[in-house]
């Protein structure tokens, strides 16, 4: 029984080591609308799944996002650090752990299901951050001023913010094929990866 424990939580959490050094290696280091293009969203996703913990579900991926942006805020994104991160991290991070719940709700791996929680999480990201964009004084592009505090600086915001939702999606789709497609595929040849009860 402990085999089967180690071996499934040993894979789980290296396929979200193996995503976050994905991102890592896989960032061009420039802020445009192919930064959202990650395998994170999918990852949130797929640990809300497959941890039937609820702490673990949570801890990991959250701590693999907080790696990944640490080592690219002193990397890649240096210019862009406001003390260890970004301004608005918290943002994101609660954009993260909505994906994760939109995880949970995945009752029964199909590509029905990974597909309306694909969208629904890109849709989670896509509101909240750019919610908080608005809000904490960004820079409307068109106009080099930030945002008004109106329904119509946010619509504004929500407009430019098109093509990162539009990447968010395509890669939530993307990496949830592939990290879905192959535990699926794996648990089938692998018993022991199908024991959620273990994780």
């Amino acid at each position: 029984m402990k085999n089967r424990i180690n071996i499934r939580l040993l894979v789980l959490l290296a396929i979200i080591l193996l995503m976050g050094l994905w991102r890592i290696l896989n960032n061009g280091g420039q802020l445009t609308p192919l930064a959202n293009f990650t395998p994170f969203g999918a990852l949130a996703l797929f640990g809300g799944t497959y941890f039937i913990s609820k702490v673990r579900a949570y801890f990991f991926p959250l701590l693999m996002l907080l790696v990944s942006d640490l080592v690219m805020m002193q990397t890649y994104f240096s210019q862009y650090r406001s003390g260890l991160l970004y301004d608005g991290w918290y943002w994101t991070y609660l954009a993260f752990a909505l994906m994760v719940f939109v995880g949970t709700l995945i009752r029964r791996v199909h590509w029905k299901s990974v597909l309306a929680a694909s969208i629904g999480a890109a849709l989670v990201h896509y509101i909240v951050t750019d919610f908080g964009v608005w809000l904490g004084g960004g820079i409307d592009l068109t106009t080099g001023q930030p945002f008004t505090r109106d329904w119509s600086g946010l619509l504004s915001c929500y407009v430019l913010a098109l093509p990162f939702l539009k990447n968010m999606l395509l890669s939530n789709l993307l990496y949830s094929g592939f990290l879905f497609g192959g535990y699926e595929l794996a648990s089938r040849r692998y018993p022991v990866l199908n024991h959620p009860q273990l994780s």
